[in-house]
């Protein structure tokens, strides 16, 4: 993958040049101003790249598709939800049993993709290497782990591809239009973590 089109797993550093920095956070800002006054379904790289004075070659090799534009937009928060499930306190954080941690941190990523549900939306339309990769590689990584745990008898990457499966902004719009409250998406992902985890009966 190339640097700065995703995400890195929390710790791994991005050198950059100083005229490529400042390339990359006005591409940025840039991207930004246009998502609050048009919203995310109207970002078009061309025209961020016309607004920002630079090439359109340039967006294009930095940020690869929209899609890793929009990562680069939402970096941030995302940096701090994994500070919080990889050193925060538990149960999401280090500390509590993997059957809880796991329950905690779907839920805690259903309100991580709500906050930003519009551009996690954009990202979905992106190619697979933009939408699997970046920081979902990192939230499959944690939760295969806490899986292998919870239960040793079980794939615990395929259960990790199942679970983070319904934790996706489309379908969490859609349950919104049907009716469903956050808490009650919440609640079924929680019941669903549940299920996963329980150790089979011999």
């Amino acid at each position: 993958m190339c640097a700065g089109r995703q995400l890195p797993v929390l710790g791994q550093s991005q050198p950059e040049r100083a005229d490529a920095a400042r390339n990359r956070q006005k591409i940025i800002e840039v991207a930004a101003r246009m998502i609050d006054c048009r919203g995310a379904d109207q970002l078009s790289l061309d025209e961020v790249a016309r607004e920002a004075g630079v090439g359109v070659g340039t967006v294009y090799r930095r940020f690869g598709d929209r899609a890793g534009l929009v990562w680069a937009l939402i970096d941030e928060r995302e940096r701090r939800f994994q500070e919080a499930f990889l050193s925060g306190p538990p149960p999401l954080g280090p500390g509590a049993a993997p059957a809880e941690r796991a329950e905690a941190f779907l839920t805690a990523l259903v309100d991580r993709v709500v906050s930003q549900l519009d551009l996690f939306r954009l990202v979905e339309l992106g190619s697979p290497a933009s939408r699997f990769g970046g920081p979902y590689r990192v939230h499959h990584t944690h939760l295969a782990a806490l899986l292998a745990q919870a239960r040793p008898d079980a794939d615990p990457h395929y259960l990790a591809d199942a679970l983070l499966a319904p934790v996706n902004a489309h379908l969490i719009a859609y349950q919104r239009e049907r009716g469903l409250t956050i808490d009650e998406v919440k609640a079924g992902i929680g019941g669903l973590a549940r299920a996963v985890t329980a150790r089979p009966a011999p």
